[in-house]
């Protein structure tokens, strides 16, 4: 591990502090160590090439009496599942619903996904998290499942 010193100037010193207490930080080094990655990975996917790889999240509310909202919803994710790792559906009242769906693909894909998502008539609110990923294909066994023996599958590793 590299070890890095950085000088703050007495008001950043403080923010800072005041920063990682907030969010419970024990250490300034894991504080540090969190925001460059967080900045890394919104620069890579600023500058992010078409065929770049992403793992993310897509969290959105909506009304679920919305005409015929949970039938295009349901087609939507359909049309994309290749996309889609796993997903979450939680009832918040009457008449709102919550969904977080975990997705993987191309940065292109998976953003283009979850805009029509968050456009859709009835959709309140909509938020994406993305983080950049390398790939990598595997052919090899996990486990003792007989039946996943050498199928072929991505690996993604985080860029940072």
């Amino acid at each position: 591990m590299e070890r890095v010193t950085v000088s703050l100037d007495d008001e950043l010193a403080a923010q800072f502090g005041q920063f990682m207490a907030k969010r419970g930080y024990n250490n300034r080094s894991e504080a540090v160590r969190d925001l460059i990655r967080a900045k890394l990975e919104t620069e890579r996917l600023q500058v992010a090439t078409a065929d770049g790889f992403c793992v993310g999240s897509l969290t959105y509310i909506y009304n679920h009496h919305e005409r015929e909202l949970s039938s295009r919803m349901t087609e939507m994710h359909h049309d994309h599942h290749h996309l889609t790792v796993a997903m979450q559906h939680v009832h918040l009242d009457h008449d709102n619903c919550m969904e977080t769906v975990i997705l993987n693909g191309p940065i292109h894909a998976v953003q283009a996904f979850a805009d029509s998502v968050i456009s859709a008539p009835g959709v309140r609110h909509g938020k994406l998290h993305l983080i950049p990923v390398n790939t990598r294909s595997g052919n090899h066994l996990h486990g003792n499942v007989p039946y996943a023996k050498h199928l072929p599958h991505l690996h993604y590793h985080p860029v940072t």
